[in-house]
């Protein structure tokens, strides 16, 4: 495998770290600027449906320019975004901040992985997409904690600083080292989004929209959950975010080798149905003793991690498998249905909170994981054979 392809990876950790780290850093954030809690989680939303909307229109509008430096140029962007939602001085300035960086990430993310397949050959294909899309692993596992302990020392401006950094290192190094020259084909916005139309694909989408409402139901308020509900000090997010991270990695690879030995269709059902059981488990944890509590949260969390994170690459090779002749346009818009998701979760956690408290974060998530595994259930023509996909998943 072509070595500049990790570079590649680089730029997606890079991009994608400040999105993780967030929800964590979401207290101070919101004390610093003057709003609620509800309101800094409007910071997400902006951010996801800006990517979500925004990805496959910039995709298709960027689609025969030179990779190289719609790569560069885009995490250069980001990097300058980046410092500017470090030092912005209002909540105004810094929602703006979020929506450059969330267009700068859609353009870089869609590029990226097509640029990988371009530099590899067809028996590496797969592996190149995947170190690409690995750096959005590795943005949770350690992106996320590393740059909540940052905040813990020196504030969430700092934190910024740090993602500013590795954003600039990592477009130094694209521009540098990935290969002048190379163009992709331009598909007009229309043809992109006319796979839709392909059966099975429309209610995929919605398999993932319902999938990560829940999960960021929860996610995009861990901090919240976990001091306030839970009953830890505020020093162990970065902990408690590593604790995720873990589960994400793992849960990564398991998701890929799952998927390829009991097949797609039942990794996302049972990851579903697993997924709903754990985060209603986090409404209830809190109600435990306080010393049984905080350990039995983190090794949840973990567990969290784990089931969470193995449904993306099943669920990229069910859609794949839904419309193979249109591979770059269904996983961009799977991608979009992933982002819809967050923005909704945010919203529905938001509302949550207004409404409840932390303590009911979990269940209201759960209904949506559960709706997920329904959708799957309902639309798979063969789901009469289905019952022992929870056993197996």
């Amino acid at each position: 495998m072509d070595i500049r392809i990790f570079w590649l990876a680089l730029g997606t950790f890079a991009l994608s770290a400040e999105s993780f780290a967030l929800p964590s850093l979401l207290p101070d954030v919101t004390a610093d600027t003057g709003v609620t809690l509800v309101q800094g989680g409007y910071l997400v939303l902006a951010f996801a449906m800006a990517y979500a909307i925004g990805a496959p229109i910039l995709a298709a509008i960027s689609g025969g320019w030179e990779r190289r430096a719609v790569l560069a140029g885009s995490t250069a962007v980001y990097a300058i975004a980046t410092i500017a939602a470090g030092l912005a001085a209002s909540y105004g300035l810094l929602m703006t901040a979020r929506i450059v960086m969330a267009l700068a990430v859609g353009l870089y993310s869609a590029t990226a992985q097509a640029t990988a397949v371009a530099m590899s050959t067809p028996q590496q294909r797969a592996r190149a997409v995947a170190v690409v899309v690995g750096g959005t692993t590795l943005a949770v596992a350690f992106g996320a904690p590393l740059g909540g302990l940052i905040a813990n020392l020196v504030g969430w401006r700092g934190a910024y600083a740090m993602v500013a950094v590795i954003a600039v290192v990592a477009a130094v190094a694209i521009f540098l080292l990935v290969p002048a020259g190379m163009r992709g084909a331009k598909v007009p916005l229309r043809e992109r989004l006319s796979v839709v139309t392909q059966p099975g694909v429309m209610p995929a989408l919605i398999v993932m929209l319902l999938y990560m409402t829940g999960g960021f139901t929860v996610y995009t308020y861990i901090a919240p959950l976990t001091v306030s509900a839970v009953g830890l000090d505020k020093t162990m997010l970065p902990a408690v975010l590593l604790a995720f991270g873990i589960g994400a990695a793992l849960g990564n690879f398991a998701g890929g080798q799952l998927a390829d030995r009991i097949g797609a269709l039942r990794t996302t059902l049972g990851a579903s149905v697993l997924l709903a059981v754990i985060l209603a488990l986090l409404s209830v944890v809190p109600h435990l003793d306080h010393a049984i509590a905080g350990p039995l949260f983190v090794a949840l969390v973990v567990a969290w991690g784990i089931v969470a994170w193995s449904f993306p690459p099943a669920q990229a090779s069910r859609i794949l498998k839904l419309a193979p002749n249109n591979a770059p346009l269904v996983l961009s818009l799977n991608w979009s249905a992933l982002y819809f998701g967050v923005a909704l979760g945010s919203v529905i956690g938001g509302q949550v909170l207004q409404r409840g408290s932390a303590l009911d974060l979990g269940w209201v998530a759960a209904l949506f994981s559960l709706a997920a595994a329904a959708v799957i259930w309902a639309t798979n023509p063969a789901h009469g054979r289905l019952p022992a996909v929870a056993r197996l998943g």
